[in-house]
């Protein structure tokens, strides 16, 4: 659901069985986006909704390989995709829509991401992710901030400060090729972007564990029949 209007469940569905089929036989993914959203009359937030979602078979496997559970966070140095992680912790608090993808991760569909800016819900976000790793003992957290992004000064100087109780060392900073700094920072790799994911050694989905575990949302998933209700990707 994207402001008042839900996904369409009965043209999303066949439309990531599609999507799906052509990615499994090596289709580009913009193209095959693009012929399964116009067959199917998708409107933008229900494309979006898929790319987040449909990844190939083989991707998801190697993915969910390299995932860590929070308990194997203990004691090891955590590198946190920062504006990746705080943008879907941000949708989850106003209640955009989220997906639960092929790969596990929880992914928003706001596209907001050049847009953000830094607000009182920012703090909430970052207090969420505080009081997880308060409970999870990491040995030292490096926030990674788009330096290209506005007011990234503003937020890195804000975090820091709430960093300043924290039980672990914790370091922010700011990079012009955030991903690739991500990548070269040695540690557990908290993020959902598709890079990191792919390239990292070892991954964990930081904001759909707390999206699902402590704030109890369920994200509109494609890929399973659900059991437990209905599949809005807001709050239950």
């Amino acid at each position: 659901m994207t402001g008042n209007r839900p996904f369409r469940q009965k043209r999303l569905i066949p439309s990531y069985v599609d999507l799906k089929f052509l990615l499994e036989r090596n289709y580009p993914k913009a193209g095959a986006l693009r012929f399964v959203g116009d067959h199917y009359q998708l409107r933008q937030e229900e494309r979006d909704a898929l790319y987040r979602a449909a990844f190939p078979d083989d991707v998801c496997a190697e993915r969910r390989r390299k995932r860590l559970t929070l308990s194997a966070l203990r004691y090891k140095s955590l590198v946190m995709d920062g504006h990746n992680v705080l943008i879907t912790l941000e949708s989850a608090l106003a209640s955009k829509p989220l997906v639960l993808s092929d790969d596990g991760f929880v992914r928003d569909v706001s596209r907001v991401f050049r847009s953000f800016r830094p607000t009182a819900r920012t703090r909430d976000a970052w207090m969420l992710v505080q009081k997880l790793l308060i409970d999870y003992s990491p040995g030292s957290v490096t926030v990674i901030l788009d330096a290209p992004l506005s007011r990234s000064g503003e937020l890195a100087g804000r975090i820091r400060r709430w960093m300043t109780d924290a039980p672990w060392p914790g370091e922010v900073r700011l990079e012009k090729m955030p991903e690739a700094a991500v990548l070269n920072t040695p540690g557990v790799k908290a993020s959902a972007d598709s890079m990191v994911l792919d390239r990292a050694d070892e991954i964990i989905d930081l904001a759909g564990h707390i999206i699902r575990r402590r704030m109890g949302i369920r994200p509109f998933v494609f890929h399973r029949k659900r059991t437990d209700g209905p599949n809005t990707g807001f709050r239950c």
